[in-house]
């Protein structure tokens, strides 16, 4: 029996909880970043400029931050994962469209 007020889901998360940061996250994009930068150093077939690391950066940042934003504010599970599952299309087709120079 639900002995709480009606209309609420006591599984869900209250939008008056403090805002929780997850690292977890953000270092996986750091190590994403990363990668290019080693390509960059260890062979000469990897031409990134600062340019380029500037821009993935951004990208990577708005995408964590959209991520954070979904967790935080959207309850229900199902649009988490829909809020969620819309940074990563957004963020995979600008990638695209940026690594074939659609916006040069």
């Amino acid at each position: 029996m639900n002995t709480t007020n009606p209309g609420t889901n006591p599984g869900a998360a209250s939008s008056d909880a403090g805002f929780r940061f997850h690292p977890r996250l953000w270092i996986g994009a750091a190590m994403l970043l990363a990668f290019p930068a080693l390509g960059t150093v260890m062979s000469p077939e990897v031409k990134w400029g600062p340019e380029d690391f500037a821009a993935m950066g951004l990208l990577l940042a708005l995408l964590c931050g959209a991520i954070e934003a979904a967790i935080h504010f959207l309850d229900a599970p199902r649009w988490r994962i829909g809020g969620i599952m819309l940074a990563v299309l957004l963020f995979l087709t600008i990638w695209a469209h940026l690594a074939v120079g659609l916006f040069d």
